[in-house]
């Protein structure tokens, strides 16, 4: 009798401590950023991730979508007090509340996207957003016809230059001549849901000549991408592939696959393999990337195609650098 109740013992703390989760047991959560889980873009790249694991696995999760600056801090804390297994926060404007919730509740897990939260129950998942965009900054100087592309960004942040810079480098490696218009949506949360600015920004580049604009801006990029529909231009999306959108003016989507780093972070949390710390996703990797699909085949050229391919093998074996302007 003794025996089997030390077996019984031995076997239920093996459990505990693999962190496996069981079905019933496991709560995930995920709280979305300004913006909104239907964005086309990073929010809903989130989304999903979230839905992908739904689907196969049959958990449902919580959720939420931050509307006000003010709801960070109390979302993330609601999902620990409801019982979350874990909770994924989206981008690097939760990190304080991150932070703060990771160290009221420290058997909860947290995976954050976007930003660095340095606790041992928190998982940060940053991008090499610089190397996508250095070779979606490529494909723009290689396709323009004036040798003049241009940027949208949404808030003015050292993320969004990172974006910028590699977009520019990219550019002006293909066309040493290229020249590179920028221009950022604001310096508030707003700058992220602003369409009607953010294609007042591409007309006015338009008008400089540019005749490929990207946009790193959230929702904004919905009017970036209308604008240059409108003016019979080419436009670049980001984060999900955008080509869909408005196929023939789209000339490609840089993406950054966070659909992928929230399904595994759940995926990993529920088998007992999540690990906190930091993981780093560029093209190695392959969180990022630009995409090729029905919808933009007939714009993106076979030959350019082929320019994109040796320089991410150049990138990824050190041939070529690529600034990170946020390590600068």
């Amino acid at each position: 009798m003794m025996k089997s109740l030390k077996l019984t013992a031995l076997a239920v703390a093996a459990v505990a401590l693999s962190g496996v989760a069981k079905a019933d047991d496991f709560k995930p959560a995920i709280v979305f950023d300004m913006g909104g889980k239907f964005d086309k873009s990073f929010n809903e790249a989130a989304y999903n991730g979230a839905e992908a694991f739904k689907k196969d696995s049959g958990i449902k999760y919580m959720e939420f979508e931050v509307t006000q600056v003010s709801q960070r801090e109390q979302a993330v804390k609601r999902m620990a007090k409801k019982g979350a297994s874990i909770v994924v926060a989206m981008g690097f404007a939760q990190a304080s509340a991150v932070e703060k919730a990771a160290k009221a509740n420290p058997d909860t897990k947290f995976t954050i996207v976007d930003m660095v939260v340095d606790l041992p129950n928190v998982q940060s998942i940053i991008f090499k957003e610089h190397e996508g965009s250095f070779l979606v900054g490529m494909a723009a100087a290689m396709t323009s016809k004036t040798g003049k592309v241009g940027f949208v960004g949404g808030m003015d942040i050292p993320l969004i230059r990172k974006f910028a810079l590699g977009y520019e480098e990219g550019a002006k490696y293909a066309n040493p001549d290229a020249e590179v218009f920028q221009n950022m949506t604001g310096t508030t949360p707003a700058a992220w849901n602003d369409p009607t600015k953010g294609g007042e920004l591409a007309k006015s580049q338009f008008d400089r000549g540019a005749d490929v604009v990207y946009a790193a801006a959230g929702g904004t990029g919905i009017g970036v991408y209308q604008a240059a529909k409108d003016a019979g231009k080419f436009a670049i999306g980001v984060d999900s592939n955008q080509n869909y959108l408005h196929p023939g003016t789209m000339l490609t989507s840089m993406t950054k696959r966070v659909d992928v780093a929230v399904r595994e972070a759940f995926e990993t949390a529920k088998n007992g393999t999540w690990k906190p710390g930091i993981k780093v996703l560029g093209l190695k990797e392959g969180g990022v990337g630009y995409a090729v699909d029905e919808h933009n085949q007939s714009v993106l050229a076979k030959d350019i195609i082929a320019k994109l391919e040796q320089a991410r093998a150049d990138i990824i074996s050190g041939k070529i650098k690529v600034t990170n302007y946020m390590a600068k």
